[in-house]
């Protein structure tokens, strides 16, 4: 029992040690709390006990090896018998001690016994070892003197039985629980109940395998009692806090609001659940950019206050005057507390010049543009809410003068450049250029000042102003404007190249076919030809690709379901990125439609996800992701060059190893590439570019070096017109191209190209057709007069001079209305149609052309 109780109270002393955390460490001066059960007596006996053993059993081993062995062993244990008889019975009378034993089991007893709390162990059975009266005093006593068992003392109260069932379950589980519940009090009028502190803990003994429960129980009425009366005083706090006839603000260092009081709450027209809902800021109680001028003249001075006449933001958009007086705390931590005193009811009380002042205090912290006085040494004296925004952020909120500003790594020429305008403004000088400089971490900030002095100032006074203007927009619009103008220039100069190349590429084709019809597959020159044909095939695929660029290549526009054209799309996607590239397409909900062309839209997406997978090497993910974009979300776009409007978002997202900024800008510049020699035209991205864009959409890349790409592209969505019935219908084409290329009528060929001319001129003759020729509009016109406008068909290029294909047409129909035109052309048809009759019929034919759809396209259109 005394071990137990013993054990009992180091396990309490050390639980009120950590409750109370007023315990630094063991007493030296009181052995039993070090857990030390013997004094140094009885130390020292054990010692001498230990060495007397020692030297008698080596005596022994000597004796045992003489003669007089046997003799002298009986000697020795009839002395030890009488000795142990003699210690048996000293210690059962008491007589003889070990240690303190007796002496720190009464001590340990009386401790136990006038703690103020009531403490009672238990076997695992549940039998009561020991308990003190104190825990009989607090949940009472039986008949015989014991207390009563827990259940029994406890019952009738719900709360109590709640918590006794979660304590029996960790004794149960050996587990240290404490828990603190109210119970009525029959003996007690005064007060109607009891606070009750209920704990439980395993105790187990070194010397023993036995397991044993301590309980301990305290009576904590008084400590509730105390709590509430603190609650009571500090809801009256909080009262008087509320009815202030001034508004009070709190706010955190990341500028969120902690607390507001209810009279700041009427005057915004928030209530308080509508204030937590919303998560307000700074931002939200004081208008733009009272936060800003705030929290940085607070930061500037901290622990002393600040005052500044503001504008107060309703909940409603409405303003208000206020005058602010805020402060931050000394330590530096950025908890910043507002005083805000409504002004809308004090003006008429003030003189007109503090009422000129407050007005004038209001428009010069509401500018747009930020303001700034400084003294002759550069120091700054005022500055409104915009200059803060701009240039104090948290690291420069305790810049004292101009020049602390720009002490970043980086910024010493925009240092100079202000140094130097400054010094040129204390000089007297009215006239000074604006200096424009670039701010920023990462220099992404342009901001332009002005800068002028103040005419008679004060020695110490205010010797200049500053003004200054955001230009990060504007030079970002210049970016980007310089940008699309570049890209139309090359656009343009592609197209024109393209236009030429592909006359020449007809040429070269046409008398290919030409050449193909007078050799025989076994002749050696058959091989040489088709190579000749092959590369200027391949050289026709590299001018689509300039004409998609400069957006003037010819479109088949229909309308599409991109879920349904990725899906189709996939297999072919799977077998070209391979099997180191996992493909994922994420489609979303009812995706609206959009009218493009699917040839054109496939080449984008296989060009992009190629580029993807040539991005990661070693294998990687491409995710290709749609969904619809709305009005609304598409306003957050118009700073990156977007329309307002509705898109259909497509995705192309990889996880390659990125591009820096400056590979960035230049993807979709023609011929740019990254690759290696032979391994890439540099056309890919200039040709999503240019198809995106004549499709009327817009693609935006983002990438990071080690973070991979992704590419934004958005496309117009579709809105179907109804279906109106037509007046005649279309006539049906025919589902294949005839197989007979051979035809009869009188064909007028217009070209300016010679080689193009001539090869069409034989080719339709190869075919039976009579031809006639011309090189200009003009001379058309001529040959047509010769032959009395007998002309079945006309096949005329585009762009020619003296008379282009458009203007001959409208010749032609008051010549024969019922002439058949041919427009043949290396740009699409898209580019003329507008300068004709909505209702003209003509055919189209682009260039580069073969003879068999030469011939083919002649003949189909005089079928009709």
């Amino acid at each position: 029992l005394s071990v137990l109780i013993h054990r009992a109270v180091q396990a309490f002393a050390f639980q009120n040690q950590i409750r109370s955390r007023r315990m630094s460490g063991p007493n030296p001066q009181n052995p039993a709390t070090n857990g030390q059960d013997l004094s140094p007596l009885a130390q020292w006996v054990f010692v001498g006990c230990v060495a007397l053993i020692v030297a008698g059993g080596i005596a022994v081993l000597l004796l045992l090896s003489s003669r007089a062995a046997d003799s002298l062993v009986l000697a020795i244990l009839s002395i030890l018998a009488m000795v142990g008889t003699f210690f048996l019975f000293g210690l059962t009378a008491g007589h003889i001690k070990v240690g303190d034993t007796a002496e720190l089991s009464a001590l340990l007893h009386a401790a136990v016994e006038q703690t103020g709390q009531g403490f009672q162990i238990a076997a695992r059975d549940g039998s009561v070892v020991h308990a003190n009266k104190t825990f009989s005093a607090i949940v009472g006593a039986g008949p015989d003197g014991e207390p009563r068992p827990l259940a029994e003392a406890f019952a009738g109260e719900p709360l109590a039985a709640e918590c006794l069932f979660r304590l029996m379950l960790a004794s149960d589980r050996g587990e240290t629980l404490e828990e603190e519940f109210r119970v009525r009090d029959p003996e007690a009028r005064a007060r109607a109940a009891r606070w009750i502190r209920l704990g439980v803990k395993p105790l187990r003994l070194p010397t023993t395998s036995d397991a044993y429960t301590l309980w301990h129980v305290s009576d904590i009425t008084n400590e509730r009692a105390r709590e509430a009366e603190t609650l009571r005083e500090l809801e009256t706090a909080l009262t008087y806090y509320d009815t202030m006839p001034v508004g009070v603000v709190a706010a955190g260092p990341g500028a969120g609001v902690t607390h507001l009081n209810a009279t700041l709450r009427e005057w915004l027209g928030l209530d308080a659940e509508a204030m937590h809902a919303r998560a307000l800021t700074l931002g939200d109680v004081l208008a733009e950019p009272g936060e800003a001028l705030l929290r940085t003249a607070a930061a500037r001075t901290p622990g002393q206050a600040v005052r500044f006449d503001l504008d107060l933001l309703r909940a409603d958009g409405s303003r208000a005057p206020v005058t602010v007086i805020g402060q931050t705390d000394a330590q530096g931590s950025g908890q910043l507390t507002a005083l805000v005193v409504n002004r809308g009811t004090d003006d008429a009380g003030e003189d007109e010049g503090r009422v000129a002042e407050v007005s004038f205090a209001r428009f010069f912290h509401a500018a747009p543009f930020g303001i700034a006085t400084l003294d002759r040494d550069g120091r700054i004296l005022s500055a409104n809410g915009a200059f803060a925004r701009m240039f104090f952020e948290d690291h420069k909120a305790a810049a004292r003068t101009i020049a602390d500003l720009f002490s970043d790594p980086g910024a010493e020429e925009a240092r100079r450049a202000v140094s130097e305008t400054i010094r040129q403004v204390m000089d007297g000088r009215a006239s000074v250029e604006p200096v424009e400089i670039t701010i920023g971490p990462e220099h992404q900030f342009t901001r332009r000042l002005y800068m002028s002095p103040i005419a008679q100032a004060r020695k110490q006074g205010e010797a200049a102003v500053i003004y200054v203007i955001d230009a990060t927009e504007q030079k970002a619009l210049e970016l980007k404007y310089a940008q699309s103008q570049k890209m139309e220039a090359v656009g343009k100069l592609a197209g024109g190249i393209a236009h030429d190349f592909n006359n020449v590429l007809t040429a070269i084709i046409g008398f290919s076919d030409l050449l193909l019809q007078t050799h025989r597959p076994t002749d050696p020159a058959y091989k040489d030809i088709m190579n000749i044909k092959q590369n200027a095939n391949r050289a026709a695929g590299l001018v689509r690709q300039l004409l998609a660029f400069s957006r003037r290549q010819t479109l088949q526009p229909e309308v599409l379901d991109l879920s349904e054209v990725l899906t189709d799309f996939s297999a072919w996607l799977n077998r070209a990125l391979g099997e180191k590239v996992e493909l994922k397409i994420l489609s979303g909900r009812d995706l609206w439609q959009v009218k493009a062309d699917k040839t054109q839209l496939d080449q984008v997406v296989l060009n992009l996800a190629l580029n993807a997978k040539d991005a990661m090497p070693d294998g990687g993910r491409l995710t290709i992701r749609t969904r619809n974009i709305s009005e609304r979300e598409s306003t957050k776009l118009v700073g990156m060059g977007v329309a307002v409007g509705e898109y259909v978002l497509i995705e192309v997202e990889d996880t390659g190893f990125g591009m820096p900024p400056d590979v960035l800008a230049k993807i979709f510049e023609p011929f740019f590439t990254t690759k290696d020699v032979g391994k890439g035209t540099g056309l890919g991205l200039s040709t999503v570019y240019g198809i995106v864009k004549q499709t009327g959409g817009y693609i935006l890349p983002e990438s990071e070096l080690g973070q991979g790409t992704n590419f934004r592209i958005y496309l117009p969505r579709h809105v179907a017109a109804p279906p109106v019935a037509e007046a005649t219908p279309r006539p049906a084409k025919k589902p294949e191209r005839p197989r007979d290329l051979t035809g009869a009528g009188r064909v007028l060929l217009v070209e300016d190209e010679d080689s193009v001319r001539n090869f069409a001129v034989r080719a339709l003759k190869r075919q039976g057709y009579e031809v006639f020729e011309a090189s200009t509009g003009r001379e058309a016109l001529e040959v047509l007069d010769a032959q009395q406008n007998r002309v079945d068909i006309v096949v005329s290029d585009v762009v020619m001079p003296e008379m282009d294909g458009p203007t001959l047409l409208k010749e032609l129909r008051t010549l024969n209305p019922d002439v058949k035109v041919i427009f043949i052309s290396g740009y699409p048809d898209d580019v003329f149609k507008k300068s004709l009759d909505p209702n003209e019929q003509f055919a189209f034919l682009a260039k580069p052309f073969t003879l068999p759809q030469l011939a083919a396209k002649v003949k189909e259109e005089l079928a009709r």
